[in-house]
């Protein structure tokens, strides 16, 4: 697979698209006036323990508090209590860090933390929290519609090669790195630092750390003492609530985390950050920096390489297939559904059975559904309704399709068939805002149903409306203020709701078209 990153800035937003096989896989938006707070650390207040939910809300100084589960709270008497480690055991998934961190712009929880093992039971949120007191946390989700931003106490910092626990004291590898003298040589590396600056703090050697020298593992270790030193630093100089850290910007992060040999290009249309773009890149991977370009032709980038028609399909619910079939995606507050049609797509003549053409529909389908759900950054339960398949080897191979597909994707995530129902339900990690929500607003008209009311809806409306200020009008005549769309109809396809009107108030009836109105509004009027 070859890859490319494209970069368009205009000091306001910042989009990046990653190009799969000259095919636009993700997209990531940033806006300066709404940078997302994903691995932001805050020094924050309680603002109210829930022992019933065993949670509580942290003010962060943001337009809504954070929610910080009791699982999540570092409890301090514990913290000089944590087991040291110089390497993962068994029961440790050192690389889930790794992992973590390549899953987004930065890993949400490292699951592989050495925690106290004793049998011993949870403290309680009462226990550990009180309204008004302060505590560090870091923001592993971003808010989402209603809902604050989810908190840890369990600081994690993800670099190229390292991520760093300040919370903790254990050094894991990563079990991708198989080699005996490779594994030793890193460990050997955290350990003289650690020794040589009293350096405290957990530390998951990455795979990506495999094969570096010296110094590029040390540079990372020098970073994360010097955040954490000014963290500290500014925890005890600044009053809650405050930001204590900042996570990097967008190309920053990404550029950390998805860098790869595998891509062949990073093009970028801003002059101004390009050399901000190609110094990361010779730090992090050297030997891409010539493939680092600056787009200066007048025509957009996107438009240049086909972002931003896949951006302009993306939202929209409906997406064709080559073969003329279509899925059709919708979403909601509590889950995501696919939908799958033959749509213009019979089959070829050749074939025969209708079986086969449904399997060849439902098998492109699934790659456009994955590269959608990965395009539009959905997440939570996603419904996949295929077109029914009578044969269970044939529903078998679509799950496998999914599956085998879902593997290219970054975001954690798992299918699942209901057999019953000729579903596939997949679980897919949400961390941030679909790209939808991040590009549009809800429709002032539908309020985001996607609908509005029928223009027979409207003049039946105005009918009951009439008939009930009628006796008031005093022998007035009526004046209807509408829209344009209701003028038509009410002279046109339901004119005899105007013969009707005009019958009960016994006198004539103006209408008057006004394109200022919403197509559902409507103003009576005695003249």
């Amino acid at each position: 697979m070859t890859k490319e990153m494209i970069i368009t800035s205009n000091g306001h937003e910042t989009m990046v698209a990653i190009l799969e096989d000259d095919l636009v896989a993700e997209i990531f938006v940033e806006r300066e006036r709404q940078r997302g707070v994903v691995g932001n650390v805050y020094k924050g207040r309680v603002s109210k323990v829930l022992p019933g939910m065993q949670s509580s809300f942290i003010d962060l100084g943001l337009e809504r508090d954070g929610f910080l589960y009791v699982a999540d709270v570092l409890d301090p008497a514990e913290f000089d209590k944590l087991e040291s480690g110089e390497d993962e055991d068994e029961g440790t998934p050192a690389d889930e860090p790794a992992k973590e961190a390549a899953a987004g712009p930065r890993p949400e929880r490292v699951e592989g933390r050495a925690w106290p093992k004793d049998d011993r039971p949870q403290p309680k949120i009462e226990d550990l929290l009180h309204e008004g007191q302060e505590i560090l946390v870091q923001v592993v989700k971003e808010p989402l519609g209603t809902k604050g931003a989810r908190l840890t106490s369990h600081v994690t910092m993800a670099g190229r090669f390292l991520v760093f626990m300040p919370t903790v004291d254990h050094v894991g590898i990563s079990r991708k790195i198989e080699s005996r003298e490779e594994r030793g040589r890193l460990r050997d590396i955290v350990r003289e630092f650690r020794e040589a600056r009293g350096f405290t703090g957990g530390v998951i050697i990455r795979t990506a750390a495999s094969g570096r020298p010296k110094e590029d593992i040390v540079s990372d270790l020098e970073a994360f003492h010097k955040i954490w030193t000014e963290i500290r630093q500014r925890t005890e100089s600044s009053r809650a609530p405050v930001v204590v850290y900042q996570e990097q910007s967008l190309v920053g992060k990404l550029l950390r985390d998805l860098l790869t040999d595998e891509f062949q290009a990073i093009r970028i249309d801003n002059a101004q950050e390009y050399p901000r773009v190609l110094e990361l890149v010779e730090r992090i991977l050297p030997n891409l920096a010539p493939k680092v370009k600056l787009y200066s032709k007048p025509f957009p980038i996107f438009d240049e390489y086909g972002v931003q028609a896949e951006i302009d399909k993306a939202l929209k619910s409906k997406v064709w297939l080559k073969s003329g079939g279509s899925i059709v995606i919708n979403q909601t507050e509590a889950l995501v559904a696919i939908d799958v049609n033959t749509g213009r797509y019979v089959g070829k003549k050749s074939s025969g059975r209708l079986e086969d053409t449904i399997v060849k529909t439902n098998l492109e389908a699934v790659k456009e559904i994955v590269r959608q759900v990965r395009l539009r950054d959905l997440g939570g339960i996603i419904v996949l309704d295929f077109i029914d398949m009578d044969e269970k080897k044939n529903r078998q191979k679509v799950l496998q399709a999914v599956e085998q597909e879902l593997k290219k994707d970054r975001s954690p995530s798992k299918a699942l068939q209901v057999s019953d129902f000729g579903l596939v339900i997949i679980t897919r990690k949400r961390v941030k805002q679909s790209l939808e929500r991040v590009l549009t607003e809800p429709c002032p008209y539908c309020s985001g149903t996607g609908v509005i009311k029928s223009s027979s809806t409207i003049c039946y409306e105005i009918l009951s409306e009439v008939k009930k200020v009628g006796p008031d009008l005093n022998g007035h005549r009526l004046l209807l203020r509408v829209n344009p769309d209701i003028a038509r109809a009410l002279i046109e396809e339901e004119s005899a709701v105007l013969r009707d009107l005009k019958q009960s108030l016994g006198k004539d009836v103006t209408i008057k078209a006004d394109v200022q109105l919403h197509h559902e509004q409507f103003d009576v009027m005695a003249v």
